[in-house]
């Protein structure tokens, strides 16, 4: 694997850890330095959950939007990346 895959491969990877994490920290109330990284994670990942939230609607109540925004990331973004870093040459 090429450097440029390896750094899109471990960008990705830590996008989507900061997703999870979002997510996790959504369920509970978080207070002090916790919800100060809530917000910050929020600024993060929002933007990207967000395209997803505005195409699904709430289904029974949960939000499904994170999980499918996960999806898209690590099984179409990821390796389309990969692949045009390996088609350039990168």
């Amino acid at each position: 694997m090429s450097a440029g895959a390896s750094v899109v491969n471990g960008i990705v990877s830590f996008y989507s850890f900061c997703i999870l994490a979002y997510v996790l920290m959504s369920w509970f109330r978080p207070a002090g330095i916790f919800y100060d990284i809530y917000t910050i994670l929020g600024q993060i990942c929002e933007p990207y959950i967000g395209l997803f939230r505005r195409i699904m609607p709430a289904t029974g109540g949960m939000d499904f939007s994170p999980l499918v925004a996960m999806l898209v990331l690590e099984y179409l973004i990821r390796p389309g990346l990969v692949t045009l870093i390996r088609i350039t040459g990168l």
